[in-house]
């Protein structure tokens, strides 16, 4: 199997399909490679399309100790899986902790960015909620020491912001809750405390987003709560992001609804081959409604 070796030695399975500008998807806590097969299938026939599974997430290695999982080393694996493929460049597309990583290795690799597609991001950034978030997520930690995926699966995956997938997809909703029930405790539990827990707010990297210029999308669902006011704090800072919102859409948006996901992507994508995507016109931040102050 292909893997990608990270600096600690960790390895990283990963797949790749068709040619052309290289394109690398990053998958969500709950998901794996596996999550983002409508995005392969489609991106495969234009672009090379690249998806791996993060360390803790089997084929790739699950390190034992907490300390080998962090936020920089999410972003820092995105550019191992490049280095490994021979890539200079690509565009990276994550959803949800694919969607920090995908951010973070914009503020880490910006050289290496050709555009960033930052899908589902925001959860525990709101400073009001970010003590509740922590201590969700040991909660998170002690249930699957406790009870195993297959339990876990069972409630995490009927949570909010996933019903949707479920009312839309129910086929599709089983296969996503069968995987995620298949996925290693020890990794799971270690991603929570490593990258989850710890991973700085948004609204501490205020800086390192004005200073962002790669080409960036903000992608979210219109009911992914904790995703929204995060979105508009993106697209508000990072002068190069536009924002787009799918309609009646959770937080698990690329298979939910693929098509729409795909378009929106796919979209973004060709402006910025194109050389079209533009800055923010620095006339749109004043504080006046018609410009008559």
């Amino acid at each position: 199997m292909p893997h990608a070796t990270a600096e600690d030695g960790v390895k990283l399975y990963y797949e790749e399909t068709g040619a052309g500008t290289p394109v690398v998807f990053v998958h969500e806590f709950a998901g794996d490679h596996r999550s983002w097969e409508p995005q392969m299938r489609h991106f495969g026939q234009r672009y090379r399309a690249i998806a791996f599974n993060a360390r803790g997430y089997p084929p790739s290695d699950v390190p034992e100790a907490v300390s080998a999982y962090s936020q920089d080393r999410a972003a820092d694996d995105i550019a191992t899986v490049l280095d490994q493929l021979g890539i200079g460049r690509a565009h990276v597309v994550g959803l949800s902790m694919g969607g920090f990583a995908t951010l973070h290795f914009g503020f880490r690799h910006a050289e290496r960015a050709l555009s960033l597609s930052v899908c589902g991001c925001g959860y525990g950034a709101d400073p009001d909620q970010r003590e509740t978030f922590r201590e969700e997520g040991a909660n998170t930690v002690a249930f699957i020491r406790a009870h195993g995926m297959r339990a876990f699966a069972d409630r995490y995956a009927f949570g909010p912001t996933r019903v949707q997938y479920q009312n839309k997809d129910p086929r599709g909703f089983a296969e996503f809750l069968d995987q995620l029930a298949g996925h290693s405790a020890a990794g799971s539990a270690n991603t929570q405390l490593g990258v989850q827990r710890e991973r700085p707010s948004l609204y501490d990297l205020v800086d390192e987003m004005r200073a962002l210029r790669v080409p960036t999308l903000v992608l979210t669902g219109d009911e992914d709560w904790p995703c929204l006011q995060p979105g508009l704090l993106m697209k508000r800072t990072i002068p190069s992001a536009a924002l787009a919102v799918m309609p009646n859409c959770g937080h698990g948006i690329n298979l939910e609804d693929p098509d729409l996901f795909n378009r929106i992507v796919g979209d973004f994508l060709a402006q910025v081959d194109l050389g079209r995507w533009p800055m923010r016109d620095t006339r749109a931040m004043g504080a006046s409604i018609t410009g008559m102050r």
